[in-house]
């Protein structure tokens, strides 16, 4: 303990703690439909794929204006950003409180891509935090940011209860107080010091375009306005997406796709993070269905697991940065497809299931870490632009998890096959981390680039030259 608050006085702690608050406070807003799932589809009568979209939703709209939010982070101070960005994390609640009719299901999936807002932060919170440290601590402090995660935890308990006595959508006002607390810090606290460059209105349009073009695909895509028919037109839903942002970011954006450690960083954190995310919107839904848990009990629940999650998320950084994320992640993602599978073959008791998934929700935070440790010393030069397209992977994981387990149950009557899918995407993550072991080594390491550094002989300065 003393030699992390050592650590934390190598930089400003007041503006990890404001990236911290912002982030756990955009976690809790970006995911309040998970724990309220229940008593919404009771009112609204959903079947199980639409209940997986709904759910779903916020997450795909924080994974795509992850990237527009991670353009505008390049072009302006973060700390005017995050505040913009908790006040339209703060439109569904209020819409909510003073609404006076049953919100219908595409006036829900308008308020939860505004949710989505909360989950972009990510593109934000973690670069702002990491701007005010030292390379040598970038794991840990990047994993004590997004530890922010926790603010899943506050979902499961806090929603629940307020849902069953003042009705689901007047819960949603809990979150108010939250966002407010992370305002005043940011204001007063925050701070961004990573170099600026590009033009600030371009971005904010681009924002604005890519806002109101989602608006218009979530809300088309169940109606088949998009050419596309039921389930294809859902699972089709973030290739519309990406392609919208995509017309709108500046040309570095698509420059960074071309390369292959990229994709690959990708897919890994689309499994860690978007498996935490997607399952923390779906598992109290899963619970509720599979075994028949109390709706309070099942939102408990998924607080515990998120927990695990978000608190072992900052550990994943800390063993990322003595052992290198390359060799982390070699146990993270098999651990993940091992209790994919084990869920694919068989319905376990729940003693069994619960335990499994606090195994799960352990890896994925243990991997969330591990995957960012590498980010800023593979691109020193553009943590801003990778955090925002690596972060837009975790979201669209996040996506798919719930709509293809939700899928899978409307058409099988179990979840079997979502695992199956999921777990054998985790195993090919895992193949091409142990291929791409030899080459990720030399810049993965921070004390070996420090040193390489002082002789004038960087790898991490070579590999970052070829990335430009």
């Amino acid at each position: 303990m003393k030699e992390l608050f050592t650590l934390l006085r190598t930089g400003n702690w007041r503006a990890l703690v404001a990236s911290f608050l912002y982030f756990d406070t955009g976690f809790t807003v970006w995911l309040l439909y998970g724990p309220l799932a229940p008593y919404m589809i009771k009112t609204l009568g959903l079947s199980p794929a639409e209940q997986g979209f709904l759910v779903a939703v916020p997450v795909l709209g924080a994974a795509i204006l992850r990237i527009c939010m991670g353009n505008l982070y390049q072009t302006m101070d973060g700390r005017w950003l995050a505040l913009g960005g908790i006040a339209l994390s703060a439109i569904p609640p209020v819409f909510l409180l003073f609404y006076p009719a049953v919100p219908s299901f595409s006036l829900l999936i308008v308020l939860g891509l505004f949710l989505g807002v909360g989950g972009a932060s990510f593109a934000v919170a973690l670069p702002m935090a990491g701007s005010n440290y030292p390379a040598r601590v970038q794991g840990t402090v990047l994993g004590i940011a997004a530890a922010g995660n926790i603010g899943a935890v506050l979902d499961g308990f806090l929603f629940p209860p307020l849902a069953a006595r003042f009705g689901w959508a007047h819960a949603t006002t809990a979150a108010l107080p939250l966002l407010a607390l992370a305002g005043v810090t940011m204001f007063f606290w925050g701070k961004d010091s990573a170099p600026k460059n590009g033009s600030a209105g371009q971005a904010l349009v681009g924002f604005a375009v890519t806002l109101a073009g989602l608006i218009f695909l979530a809300v088309a895509a169940p109606l088949g306005w998009l050419g596309l028919q039921g389930k294809t037109a859902l699972l089709t839903l973030p290739v519309f997406g990406v392609l919208l942002v995509g017309a709108v970011l500046p040309q570095r954006y698509r420059l960074a796709l071309k390369e292959r450690d990229t994709w690959i960083i990708i897919l890994i954190y689309g499994i860690t993070f978007g498996g935490f995310v997607g399952m923390s919107a779906y598992v109290t839904l899963l619970l509720v269905s599979l075994y028949h848990l109390p709706k309070i009990d099942a939102g408990i629940g998924m607080a515990l697991f998120a927990f695990t999650g978000a608190m072992l998320r900052p550990l994943g950084g800390i063993i990322a940065d003595r052992i290198s994320g390359v060799i982390a992640l070699r146990w993270f993602l098999g651990g993940i497809a091992l209790t994919d599978a084990a869920f694919a073959l068989w319905t376990p008791p729940l003693a069994i299931a619960v335990a499994l998934l606090f195994f799960l929700y352990a890896c994925f935070g243990l991997g969330n870490g591990a995957t960012f440790q590498l980010v800023p010393l593979r691109w020193p030069l553009k943590t801003g632009i990778m955090t925002g397209i690596i972060g837009a992977a975790g979201g669209i994981g996040g996506f798919y998890l719930p709509v293809i387990l939700g899928i899978a149950k409307e058409e099988t009557g179990t979840y079997h096959l979502g695992f199956a899918g999921f777990a054998f995407l985790t195993t090919m993550a895992l193949g091409l981390v142990l291929a791409m072991r030899r080459h990720w080594l030399p810049w993965s390491r921070h004390h070996a680039v420090a040193a390489a550094e002082a002789s004038g002989n960087s790898p991490l300065q070579r590999v970052s030259a070829m990335s430009e």
